[in-house]
């Protein structure tokens, strides 16, 4: 990443951690019947922390999953998805993004307007459920969002094809509020890498305040990435391809780049990439924290998204339990705090601090994929 002032990445202090409680109550493990059997304090102990530091979860695939169904309530519940404000409330998450991705198949116009129904969808569902959800575009935005007692919703990951390789394109898509673009599949972030118009797009994209998803992009793609932009980049959905051989996993050195990068390595909840049991998951979760720091790990759902997940976290209910699994290995609770908000909040704020510095450096880019790579 290009070099920034210094207290462009500096992490925002944890407050109130000193002031949580441990909890000796015996309470019942809902997942006593498994092999996983936390005991009643850290599960007390992570309950009383996603309180003052919920998650953030980085991805969900809730639109196209509602698209089948003819009728929903998020704020009753919905036994046919993963994913409902009872289950997120419960669960301690206080903000997630909402995918936008599209089928395989869907190209050009074709994903243009799919993605532009997506994006009415997810505002008429918010719209709709205005009690326990509401739209955030900023970190401001989120945590006004969470003192109300919501949960933001953000606008992305959607994919490179939505673009149509037209930056106005991608200027409108951020005009109604997409927040994060996914690199992969795109004609110029191949597997050689990112190509001139490719550079470009990532200009463009640090001028708006619209965060790179690298999940699932070559190799090659992630170093150029990395190196060109002024903004922290994400993978929404990678854990450590040393712990499990998955394509969308990040090898060490990798994941080594992000952490020096100040990224941001959000860790599925599935059980291809992480593996069949909650123990797996905080396996991929150390394995990052150690190599690219406590500062560039988050967590990624997966709900809703067409994948199994472990056993012990079949939807965002099990995120206390996780966390209790973490405080257990050890880990700080200021760590744990980076990783369900700080971090999030922090890729958030150093976005739109990158986007309003570039918006008085440089013009909206009208350069044309036939220009420059032509």
């Amino acid at each position: 990443m290009a070099d920034l002032q210094d207290d462009l990445h500096a992490t925002p202090g944890v407050d109130g951690l000193d002031d949580l409680d441990e909890l000796g109550e015996l309470v019942e493990d809902p997942f006593a019947a498994t092999p996983y059997t936390p005991d009643a304090a850290p599960l007390e102990r992570a309950r009383a922390l996603l309180a003052a530091h919920p998650v953030a979860d980085g991805y969900c695939g809730l639109p196209w999953a509602l698209r089948r169904l003819p009728w929903y309530d998020l704020e009753l519940g919905e036994s046919d998805l993963d994913t409902d404000v009872p289950r997120l409330r419960e669960g301690g998450v206080g903000a997630v993004f909402w995918s936008l991705h599209l089928p395989e198949g869907l190209a050009g116009d074709r994903a243009v307007g799919a993605t532009l129904e997506q994006l009415d969808l997810v505002r008429t569902v918010v719209a709709a459920h205005p009690e326990g959800l509401r739209l955030a575009h900023t970190a401001g935005e989120v945590a006004d969002v969470r003192y109300c007692g919501r949960v933001a919703v953000l606008l992305g990951p959607a994919g490179a094809g939505a673009l149509g390789d037209s930056l106005g394109i991608l200027r409108s898509l951020h005009a109604l509020g997409l927040r994060v673009l996914t690199l992969s599949g795109a004609s110029w972030a191949s597997e050689a890498g990112l190509t001139r118009f490719g550079e470009e797009v990532i200009r463009e994209m640090n001028r708006l305040g619209v965060i790179a998803d690298l999940s699932g992009a070559s190799e090659q793609t992630v170093r150029r990435a990395l190196a060109a932009s002024r903004a922290p980049v994400l993978c929404a959905r990678s854990a450590a391809r040393a712990l499990r051989p998955h394509p969308a996993n990040l090898p060490d050195d990798l994941l080594a780049g992000l952490g020096a990068a100040k990224g941001l390595c959000l860790v599925p909840m599935t059980a291809e990439q992480t593996g069949p049991s909650l123990r797996d998951v905080a396996d991929h979760l150390d394995h990052v924290r150690a190599l690219a720091g406590p500062e560039c790990v988050g967590l990624s759902g997966t709900y809703d998204a067409g994948t199994a997940h472990p056993r012990e976290l079949p939807d965002a209910t099990g995120y206390p339990h996780l966390i209790a699994e973490l405080l257990r290995r050890g880990w700080p609770e200021s760590d744990v705090a980076l990783l369900t908000w700080g971090n999030i909040q922090r890729v958030l704020r150093t976005a739109d601090f990158t986007a309003r510095a570039a918006r008085q450096r440089r013009a909206p880019s009208t350069a044309r994929i036939a220009e420059l790579d032509g």
